[in-house]
């Protein structure tokens, strides 16, 4: 057996910097769902070499920055096993990090050009987003997913729901609280409308001044909510 194999808590000590949920049982997990195959020492211990680990933080990103499902994570590395280059992970990217502290001080960026628009059909968007049929079905149900108005076809926004449904899910959050968060995004919205009303009429960067004041009611938004869940 080669002596540059590590343990299972070297790979946990040498993930944890780049992924810090991550945990011995994940590890386990993934190994058990057939992504990973380290070796077994004769005394029954798991021994990972550099591959394995370069596999992991692949699988890992995968899952953290693109919410890809482990059913579309093993078609790629089925593809990166056959010496074949993984497909492309056109998916939403994680949201943006919390504010820090500076946002008081220091001016607003410039948003960034919008991404390009993502055009899902309903098998695509199940892929995806790992979705079940009949969660999503549930989702149009309450109309906090639909197709873009006269198309059959998905946005980026719609894939966001849905993943963010579906993560969850494990967490006993079904669409009943998902359809909650929706009036009360609902109600925000109203406010915010009302609120940049006069500066909309006065701009002709409408979508600038919706997209900054939008980005702050969302810091405040999460500022609230990790202050009431902080003890």
């Amino acid at each position: 057996m080669p002596d540059n194999l590590r343990s299972i808590g070297q790979v946990l000590a040498t993930l944890k910097p780049d992924f810090p949920d991550i945990s011995i049982s994940k590890i386990r997990f993934l190994e058990s769902e057939g992504l990973l195959a380290p070796l077994r020492a004769p005394s029954g211990y798991r021994r990972y070499s550099q591959a394995d680990i370069d596999r992991l933080h692949y699988i890992l990103t995968m899952q953290r920055d693109h919410y890809l499902p482990l059913k579309v994570i093993r078609e790629h590395l089925d593809k990166i096993d056959r010496g074949e280059p993984p497909p492309s992970a056109d998916v939403p990217a994680t949201p943006p990090p919390p504010v820090s502290e500076e946002i008081a001080t220091q001016p607003l960026q410039t948003p960034r050009p919008p991404r390009r628009p993502l055009r899902l059909t309903r098998r695509e968007l199940l892929r995806m987003s790992g979705l079940s049929e009949s969660v999503l079905a549930e989702l149009e149900r309450q109309q906090l997913i639909a197709p873009r108005r006269g198309t059959a076809y998905y946005s980026r926004d719609a894939l966001t729901i849905a993943v963010v449904a579906r993560k969850l899910l494990p967490y006993g959050m079904d669409v009943r609280h998902l359809r909650v968060i929706k009036q009360a995004a609902e109600r925000e919205v109203g406010l915010l409308e009302q609120a940049i009303a006069p500066y909309t009429r006065r701009s002709s960067s409408t979508r600038q001044v919706t997209t900054e004041v939008m980005q702050l009611v969302l810091y405040a938004h999460a500022a609230v909510m990790r202050s009431s869940l902080t003890p």
